[in-house]
């Protein structure tokens, strides 16, 4: 059976989600949950995505998140990679996280981004202890079930409005936004909700938690990877590529990563001398400040940029790059300084 497909494009908005390995939880405390936070905070910059929404349960988290490149499958494997291998040596276990791949469906944000970010929102309400389980949500849409009881919904209100591992407190005014949350773009799709758009946006979500939540966003779904009406669908076909037959009914698009070789010419500008005249040289600190750049913001795999490097193999990289954050952290280097030129000249946010 084919993998499901992903589509890959520069301004798309994807739901992506995944989770534990056998059901099992991925997140045990509190301190598992922040450390993921964080990791959010780095795929933002690393990878140059906007994440407009999220949730953390206890076995999977979802993503609500707009690509700058199409870079999606680099970002969710070192998502997942990294997480992993910090869950796995904080508690002593080794084996895999995750079940199998991230999954991903690509969104038409006009048309879904409102409603997919409640429905992300809505994630830790979504229990049968809330009487909002699978079973009870077919039983509303059959027209079977009973109004909820007035103590159960404050008790989904209370859930919902005091859950910490979510960007819903974030949005409605009840906790800080982290700098690397985009809640003002969702907010904005919110045109026909009357009044301060926190304060509407609330009432938006929260009707679905007194009134009964409305169907599910993947009974719409198209070619099994996509949310978006016909004209949308259209649009993503034709950038088709590759073999259709393998890869389902989309195909894959694909949108050129930015250049690592803009950070070579800029820092060749900025020393006035040739790439090769110093990438080699002893002591010299430019190839590592070119692939400690190139690792967080272009994306590139570590065996790609030994190669670009001319090293040996993929540990030289790594080696290089974390001597290179040593050297950061000096109080009085001149590699901090040439870093910010760097970005300056390159636009690239550090």
């Amino acid at each position: 059976m084919a993998r499901p497909l992903r589509i890959e494009r520069a301004g798309g908005w994807y739901h992506v989600t995944a989770r534990g390995n056998e059901q099992r939880a991925i997140y045990r405390d509190d301190r598992d949950r922040q450390h993921f936070c964080e990791l959010l905070g780095e795929l933002v910059k690393r990878f140059r995505v906007r994440l407009h929404a999220f949730v953390l349960m206890d076995n999977h988290y979802h993503l609500l998140l707009e690509l700058k490149e199409a870079n999606l499958s680099l970002a969710a494997q070192w998502l997942n990679v990294s997480y992993s291998v910090w869950f796995n040596r904080r508690h002593e276990r080794s084996g895999h996280l995750f079940q199998g791949r991230f999954k991903s469906v690509v969104v038409e944000p006009a048309a879904w981004g409102l409603e997919l970010s409640r429905y992300v929102h809505l994630n830790p309400v979504r229990l049968g202890a809330m009487k909002l389980g699978k079973r009870e949500q077919q039983q509303m849409r059959s027209g079977v079930s009973r109004a909820p009881d007035p103590r159960m919904i404050e008790q989904r209100l209370s859930r919902l409005r005091g859950y910490r591992w979510s960007s819903y407190r974030a949005y409605v005014g009840l906790a800080r936004r982290p700098d690397w949350l985009d809640c003002e773009t969702v907010l904005g799709l919110g045109g026909g909700l009357r009044g301060e758009p926190r304060r509407a946006y609330g009432s938006y979500v929260e009707s679905a938690v007194r009134e009964g939540l409305t169907k599910s966003p993947w009974e719409e779904l198209m070619e099994q990877v996509v949310l978006g009406g016909a004209s949308f669908l259209e649009k993503l076909r034709e950038h088709v590529r590759g073999d259709r037959r393998e890869q389902g009914a989309a195909g894959r698009l694909l949108v050129a990563r930015p250049l690592v070789s803009q950070l070579v010419a800029n820092l060749e500008k900025l020393r006035r001398e040739k790439w090769i005249e110093f990438r080699d040289r002893y002591g010299d600190t430019g190839r590592d400040l070119v692939l400690y750049l190139a690792r967080r913001r272009c994306g590139l795999k570590l065996k790609e940029l030994a190669e670009m490097a001319g090293m040996k193999d993929y540990s030289a990289a790594a080696l290089a790059i974390k001597r290179y954050e040593q050297r950061l952290r000096r109080p009085h280097g001149r590699e901090r300084e040439e870093l910010r030129k760097l970005c300056q000249m390159s636009n690239v946010e550090i």
